[in-house]
């Protein structure tokens, strides 16, 4: 059981690691330290705060980005600044729970929408989905191994970034 429980806690540090580290010069890393901050907030009385608050973002993100793409579905009649207002949310939500790419997005879209890109914001829209569906299959895996670590008789470790 022992060697389960060090095999697990290998395992989800390097997978955290990865989260936060850029694979190319071209591909940022999923999280920023504002996650490492919210993972400080949790506790043995809390147990389960970052996934609950994560899992708060990822209900918003759904919800903005359906708005997002409502409203640019009007070709002809996009209000932008309704766009700008859910890409301004959408990259604050993103920058409480470190979710770096998404954030990045953001900025890219917003300039999209302040210039009246159409173009611009559907490829924006296109790629923050992709990249939040992405940050979200992401974090539940890193969920389910702390759960297995926990399961398994461990202790989740703390990963120093």
């Amino acid at each position: 059981m022992d060697t389960l429980v060090a095999q697990l806690q290998r395992q989800f540090r390097d997978y955290t690691i990865s989260l936060y580290h850029q694979l190319f010069w071209y591909v940022k890393g999923f999280l920023d330290d504002q996650f490492t901050e919210l993972k400080k907030l949790q506790d043995e009385c809390s147990p389960d705060f970052v996934a609950e608050v994560v899992s708060l973002f990822f209900e918003d993100c759904e919800k903005l980005i359906g708005n997002m793409a409502r409203a640019l579905d009007q070709t002809g009649n996009v209000d932008f600044s309704l766009v700008g207002s859910s890409v301004h949310q959408l990259k604050g939500s993103s920058s409480s729970v470190g979710a770096k790419r998404v954030k990045g997005l953001c900025v890219t879209f917003k300039e999209c929408c302040d210039s009246q890109n159409f173009e611009g914001c559907v490829r924006c829209l296109q790629q923050v989905d992709i990249e939040y569906k992405s940050l979200k299959a992401k974090l539940q895996d890193l969920f389910n191994l702390e759960q297995q670590i926990v399961q398994a008789g461990g202790r989740i470790p703390q990963v120093d970034i």
